[in-house]
């Protein structure tokens, strides 16, 4: 009799097992279907949310969103295939992690660009930047270089001929102000307002935290031949996967470029 019963436990283990082997592989299967995109919360995050909620569902697209709060972990958590694909990044930033860290990556098509611009809580026109001033810039290459760019069209600084965006502090061959430059990691940019005479911060950090770039900024990068578009990066490879065809496409829709420009008002550009 017992001998019977532990056949009959035997049985009835190796019954559940199965089962629960049969769901774990039905949920691997249902998570195969999401894509899974990392972003900057805005305007990444809140253009996607867009397309998630209106226009999605229609393409039989299932979206997770996952926020991430710097420029260094959207590349790491894509590498490590914690991600599907991320959109946070333009295309000389990219160029940058890729020749750091070696990543196979490929940039799709150009979504939106987030105009680089100058701020300040005491001064109200470039041309009232006080003598010793400090000048907060990004303190990556990428965006340094942009932002020492924009300085120079807007007169504070002149550059040597030539070196355009990839301009380093180096490469400044004037700067009859005196300013004192200080580079912090871009999510700082907002914060450091309170101790400089004026701050060059990226767009999504400037809207993060309520500053209007098309009406707030003291100087505006324009969309014009503007290389610094935002875009979707997958691994190489995934370019041709289902799930990130259907997102392109949606990305790049009349929706989506009416959505930017209702939202946004000038503060982000739609690069489409």
């Amino acid at each position: 009799m017992r001998r019977r019963s532990l056949a009959v436990l035997a049985a009835a283990s190796l019954l559940l097992g199965g089962l629960a082997a049969c769901g774990s592989s039905s949920d691997e299967s249902g998570d195969s279907d999401v894509l899974k995109v990392g972003v900057s919360p805005v305007p990444h995050g809140e253009i996607l949310k867009y397309v998630s909620d209106n226009l999605a569902a229609a393409e039989g697209l299932k979206l997770e969103i996952v926020e991430f709060n710097d420029y260094i972990q959207p590349n790491v958590a894509l590498s490590e295939k914690q991600i599907d694909a991320n959109y946070f990044q333009h295309i000389p930033y990219l160029e940058e992690e890729v020749a750091a860290k070696g990543y196979k990556f490929t940039a799709l098509k150009p979504v939106h660009i987030e105009p680089l611009g100058v701020y300040s809580k005491t001064v109200k026109a470039i041309a009232d930047v006080p003598n010793g001033g400090v000048v907060a810039i990004p303190n990556d290459p990428s965006n340094s270089g942009r932002s020492l760019s924009l300085l120079a069209k807007n007169g504070l600084i002149t550059l040597k001929d030539g070196v355009g965006v990839k301009a380093t502090e180096k490469d400044i061959t004037a700067n009859p102000k005196n300013l004192q430059f200080k580079s912090l990691e871009a999510a700082q940019l907002p914060r450091s307002l309170e101790d400089t005479a004026i701050s060059v911060i990226n767009g999504n950090y400037a809207i993060e935290t309520g500053l209007k770039p098309s009406a707030d900024a003291l100087a505006l990068e324009t969309g014009d031949d503007n290389p610094y578009a935002n875009l979707v990066v997958v691994r190489t490879g995934d370019e041709t996967d289902a799930r990130i065809v259907k997102l392109e496409k949606l990305l790049h829709s009349a929706e989506v470029k009416k959505f930017i420009e209702d939202k946004y008002q000038g503060s982000v550009l739609a690069a489409f």
